[in-house]
């Protein structure tokens, strides 16, 4: 038999060990094997061997960090992907704690839903210290608010869409330039007018396509609607709004330009995934589009590093607002979006990540980001930046956020914007009247959330 005094000194042990493996399992969270240090794991969309955002990483920035903070380690892990399966991939890593990273690109549209399913950790305490909290542009923070009011995230990008147009295409049509319409029907009498004055040119581009997912949305049905006197949701009663005289006549434009009028793109072109670049590296440049409502992001296509450099390109090529349905205040419409940096709930090095976004926030260094994509920064100060509003423009894409509508603070949002996506390519391609859109939207979004989740107008 074991005597108690054994029995007494093994107890000891083995509290022992587990003291000792606790401690280090502890330390394993916060420190990784690899020299002490912690390994801040950074994962982002890729666009492939010229993705600026990894040249941005790799431009020193990482390097000087790591000299800042011996003790962190930043891994770069890039997803290369089309922007659905990089969401569907992201996904899946964050809901291990072995699998998910540290600090994550997340696309506004799809944040509030990841911060809904316990994906996204709240920022709410750290963004109260941070200084530079105050001067991000108060509308983005509205994007990454979760249903609950927390922060998610930290926005790094921003954008606004308008209407690109081609002044050597409107001065053999004949039409001013600067060009200014002031309503809906002057865009349509503009491409009316390119089409029998410039019967080779495509007379006006929008993304139909759903292969183009969110920017069917945004670029199109949004900025139509919220020109108009209605939203898509109602943020007072938290419902859709699935049926009101602004849909119907968004619908209606769509319609219009591809059914009635024919001055929208062959539909071999406009439901192409590809169809805007497509737009903006061939047609546009080469003379044969005149029109193309899209992204702020869009005109880096142009630049010398671009797809598609054209010189002096401000004077071949123009952005202007797109002008609300009938010219009423204020006068222009545009939507916001762009990407922001969160912080995993199963990520392990969470203050090592909020130092490293810190850091990739500051003035300085998010200024520096957006010049290298192409896009608007989310800070009010960058306009103090050297080369910000340098660049072709951006002075007319930042104006435009005075206008900016946003998409709805809620997490069916990714789903009914499933719905736009198909019901707008099935209008362009004639499959639906704007009545039988309006009536297979309502269906639609009723079934995906819930008949208590909507309203009609």
């Amino acid at each position: 038999m074991i005597s108690n005094k054994f029995k007494a000194s093994l107890m000891l042990i083995l509290a022992a060990l587990m003291v000792f493996t606790t401690a280090c399992s502890s330390s394993s969270n916060s420190k990784d094997d690899a020299g002490g240090k912690q390994e801040v794991t950074v994962t982002f969309r890729s666009t492939g061997s010229d993705d600026s955002l990894n040249k941005y990483f790799k431009s020193g920035l990482v390097e000087e960090f790591e000299k800042q903070n011996p003790d962190i380690k930043i891994n770069l892990s890039p997803i290369l992907a089309s922007e659905g399966d990089y969401f569907s991939k992201v996904v899946l890593q964050m809901k291990s704690s072995d699998t998910s990273p540290d600090l994550i690109a997340e696309d506004t549209s799809i944040l509030k839903s990841d911060a809904l399913a316990g994906y996204l950790e709240p920022l709410d305490t750290q963004v109260e210290g941070w200084s530079d909290w105050i001067n991000i542009i108060p509308n983005l923070k509205e994007g990454v608010t979760g249903e609950d009011g927390k922060i998610y995230g930290i926005p790094a990008t921003s954008d606004t869409r308008g209407l690109w147009y081609n002044k050597d295409l409107f001065k053999q049509a004949g039409l001013p330039v600067p060009w200014e319409p002031k309503t809906w029907e002057d865009v349509l009498e503009a491409a009316r007018t390119i089409k029998a004055k410039l019967p080779d040119v495509t007379p006006m581009h929008m993304t139909v396509g759903k292969a183009s997912g969110e920017g069917v949305t945004m670029q199109t049905l949004e900025m139509l609607l919220y020109g108009t006197e209605d939203e898509l949701y109602n943020a007072e009663t938290k419902k859709w709004i699935v049926n009101s005289p602004g849909l119907l006549d968004s619908f209606k434009f769509i319609n219009q330009v591809f059914n009635v009028d024919k001055t929208g793109p062959s539909l071999q072109i406009a439901l192409s995934g590809q169809a805007g670049s497509m737009a903006f590296e061939q047609l546009l440049p080469q003379d044969k589009m005149a029109i193309a409502l899209d992204g702020s992001w869009a005109g880096s296509t142009w630049g010398p590093d671009g797809a598609a450099p054209i010189e002096n390109v401000t004077e071949k090529m123009g952005f202007v607002a797109m002008p609300t349905q009938h010219g009423q205040e204020p006068g222009a419409t545009t939507m916001s979006g762009g990407w922001a940096w969160s912080i995993p709930a199963n990520g392990k090095h969470k203050d090592a990540s909020w130092k490293f976004l810190q850091f990739i926030m500051n003035k300085e260094n998010a200024t520096a980001r957006v010049v290298a994509e192409g896009a608007l920064s989310p800070r009010m100060d960058s306009v103090e930046v050297g080369g910000y509003l340098d660049r072709p423009f951006i002075k007319e894409a930042q104006s435009f956020l005075n206008t900016a509508h946003f998409r709805p603070t809620n997490d069916q949002y990714a789903s009914v914007s499933t719905q736009i996506q198909s019901i707008v390519e099935s209008i362009a391609s004639g499959k639906l009247t704007p009545e039988d859109a309006i009536k297979q939207f309502t269906d639609n979004v009723t079934r995906v959330a819930g008949a208590d989740a909507v309203e009609q107008k």
